[in-house]
């Protein structure tokens, strides 16, 4: 087994994970012209369009307060639109614009590619255990969160 930092310690070891991918991640939707967040964001309104921005943010794990400048960098580059809420004239919901759409097939591409690559790491047992323990710890963030 290979040693793991801070005698195993696992914030440390996930956040030190999340490091590498976020560089790994980087590299790859560079081509796209976005950052990874950007690139959460797209997949996130490709699964359903219409998101609030703090809906969006949590979605990608991401602080609601510290979300506008990821918005309005991906509003800049013609991927999002906001629009006025019809239900609540103060706030504004999150679509794609048809050229967000048109990456749709390179960023679910990529997307698949890269689980793909880190899936190859270990045995198929050890992924799906990976998964599980993913889903509880999101889970219980996501509880603590409310």
């Amino acid at each position: 087994m290979d040693s793991l930092l801070f005698n195993g310690s696992i914030w440390v070891n996930v956040d030190v994970a999340l490091r590498h991918i976020d560089r790994i991640l980087s590299q790859v939707v560079r081509p796209l012209d976005l950052d990874v967040i950007g690139w959460y964001v797209l997949r996130a309104l490709y699964q359903k369009e219409g998101h609030n921005a703090t809906e969006l943010a949590y979605a990608v794990g991401r602080v609601p307060t510290s979300f506008t400048s990821t918005l309005d960098n991906l509003e800049h580059n013609q991927l999002i639109e906001r629009r006025p809420d019809p239900e609540d004239r103060r706030a504004v919901l999150i679509y794609l614009t048809p050229k967000g759409e048109s990456l749709r097939k390179k960023v679910l591409t990529i997307a698949k590619q890269t689980d793909r690559q880190f899936h190859n790491l270990v045995s198929e047992s050890d992924w799906q255990a990976f998964q599980s323990v993913l889903a509880k710890l999101q889970g219980s963030m996501a509880e603590s969160e409310t």
